[in-house]
């Protein structure tokens, strides 16, 4: 008996997928400490301006800070003048987006 995907997955919520990167998150960090040289790599990869797409890479970044309440005059600092509170919440946030994104659907149209 051959077992498909579709028979043994579990279907969740966005908020149940959240909560469950959220938790693979923090046993990632057990075993392998922290990811903060990517987060960092992340943030200067979306404020890159030499990027063609700056403009809207600069507002999906501003949504990830928006998301993880941080305050919008804290938006722009550097990586490294994060606290690990604002850290710990970008990382939600990042989950987040991640579980909802899970859920668009797969075959996206642009109207005509």
């Amino acid at each position: 008996m051959s077992y498909k995907a579709e028979n043994i997955t579990v279907q969740m919520s966005a908020g149940q997928r959240a909560s469950a990167l959220n938790h693979i998150a923090a046993l990632r960090t057990m075993m392998y400490g922290d990811c903060g040289n990517e987060l960092k790599r992340f943030i200067n990869e979306m404020r890159n301006k030499r990027d063609a797409q700056y403009e809207q890479n600069n507002r999906a970044l501003s949504a990830i800070f928006f998301l993880a309440n941080i305050s919008k005059e804290r938006h722009s600092v550097e990586f490294d003048e994060l606290t690990s509170d604002e850290i710990a919440a970008l990382i939600g946030a990042m989950n987040h987006f991640r579980a909802v994104v899970s859920l668009f659907p797969k075959k996206l149209t642009l109207p005509n």
